[in-house]
């Protein structure tokens, strides 16, 4: 087999990387946030009146904001959607959306689009970066205070309402509040994957590990949500954080602790 086959049968053998092949950059044309609101129309299913429609994409591109596309070769796979606001007197982006199509979820394209976030909104100053995710989402829960190194200290009931997506189970919309503080120790050290795995907290709040696949029956989700709402509430108020999630098995827990570095 001569070098060239060679290196052919290797790059056919071998097992693709996260995020290989993907590209990261802003999204700056029409046509570019028209396919981010035919993207968001595939990931969430919502009715017309619930989608952020593509003037939403451009006041964001032009005030402050961001508008990120993850991009394999000229196909747009996943996006990212922030606002710009103001938080204690200083500048931050609320990330109101990031979605990935099916096909290309696993991959480490969430993970790509969320760096890329940081660095960009690093180089314009702002230090502050956060959204909202649902507390019975677990493996979000995982991704956003292990991998990326957020804390969680507001509990929202019911943000968005009762929306007409599938992937919120026709209950009510709670939602943490993840905050990301770009340059703080902790999250440079899980970005680089230098954090220790989450062991033990001082407080738990426990989440039944198929809470994730309770999409039909929600009378068995609306009670674990109702018993979740309370504990956050309750150490929320305490002056606790929830900093990360563990997970064993079927089983699964935030971990929280005391809090008031920012």
């Amino acid at each position: 087999m001569n070098e060239q086959a060679k290196t052919r049968a290797q790059q056919v053998g071998r097992a693709a990387k996260p995020g290989e092949g993907i590209t990261i950059r802003k999204c700056c044309t029409l046509q570019e946030f028209h396919t981010c609101v035919e993207l968001q129309r595939e990931i969430w299913d919502e009715k017309d009146l619930e989608l952020e429609p593509s003037t939403m994409f451009v006041v964001a591109s032009i005030s402050g904001g961001q508008v990120l596309g993850a991009f394999d070769g000229e196909k747009l796979v996943g996006f990212t959607l922030a606002v710009a606001g103001v938080r204690q007197g200083a500048a931050y982006l609320h990330s109101h959306q990031t979605g990935v199509t099916a096909a290309y979820r696993d991959r480490g394209v969430g993970r790509m689009l969320k760096l890329f976030q940081r660095e960009e909104a690093l180089a314009r100053g702002i230090r502050l970066v956060e959204w909202t995710f649902d507390p019975l989402e677990m493996k979000n829960a995982h991704f956003n205070l292990n991998r990326l190194g957020a804390i969680c200290r507001r509990y929202l009931p019911n943000l968005y309402g009762v929306t007409t997506s599938p992937l919120h189970r026709g209950i009510e919309t709670d939602r943490l509040v993840a905050e990301w503080q770009l340059d703080s120790p902790r999250v440079i050290a899980a970005i680089q994957d230098l954090a220790p795995a989450a062991v033990d907290a001082p407080a738990k709040i426990e989440v039944p590990g198929e809470a994730e696949l309770w999409k039909q029956d929600a009378q068995k989700t609306q009670t674990v949500q109702a018993r979740v709402r309370d504990e956050f509430t309750k150490w929320f108020a305490r002056g606790y954080a929830a900093i990360g999630v563990r997970r064993e098995g079927n089983e699964a827990a935030y971990l929280l602790a005391p809090w008031s570095d920012f």
